[in-house]
């Protein structure tokens, strides 16, 4: 029901309803990997210090 709704909602959009929902998703992706490398890095210069 929900993911009717959703897409009917992206197609009367047009092209925005359907690049918003993809740069969102693409953001999210960036922040998580960048949020991922900056964990492990900084562990890794930390055992490195020590």
């Amino acid at each position: 029901m929900m993911t009717t709704d959703c897409f009917a909602l992206m197609g009367s959009m047009g092209w925005m309803g359907w690049l918003m929902p993809l740069a969102v998703l693409l953001l999210l992706g960036l922040g998580i990997s960048a949020l991922v490398k900056y964990l492990f890095t900084s562990r890794h210069t930390q055992e490195d210090h020590s």
